[in-house]
């Protein structure tokens, strides 16, 4: 079944973008909040949460603005992740845009567990 693709905007006007590059664009920073540990070789990255691992493939990164990853269990399809650090044109407020994919019925969840996780970037980085 083909993944369909959700855009979600955090608004997060008192974040500095040192600090939220440092947390999406590092596996230290990933660590802190994302999951519970992170290991990168080279392009290759595993996500560890308790007893469950999940890896993926860095696709594209470019620095203080985006990352994108795609799920190996993905491989194949156009699915993919990515954070990408947005500045307001006339407030210069910074927004983290996640793009992801899911099926049909998992939008709902996918957002839920978006919007967690971005709780705990937030109290990760005091924003």
């Amino acid at each position: 079944m083909k993944k369909l693709k959700i855009k979600i905007e955090y608004p997060l006007s008192n974040a500095s973008p040192a600090i939220l590059w440092n947390s999406i664009g590092t596996v230290h920073g990933l660590s802190e909040w994302f999951a519970d540990e992170v290991v990168a070789d080279e392009n290759d990255f595993s996500f560890k949460w308790d007893d469950f691992e999940q890896k993926a493939t860095l696709l594209h990164e470019k620095t203080h603005t985006y990352i994108r990853f795609q799920w190996n269990e993905d491989k194949g399809t156009d699915a993919y992740f990515e954070m990408k650090i947005v500045s307001a044109e006339l407030s210069k407020d910074l927004m983290l845009t996640v793009t992801d994919f899911a099926e049909n019925g998992d939008m709902e969840d996918l957002i839920l567990l978006w919007n967690k996780q971005i709780e705990k970037l937030k109290r990760a980085t005091g924003m």
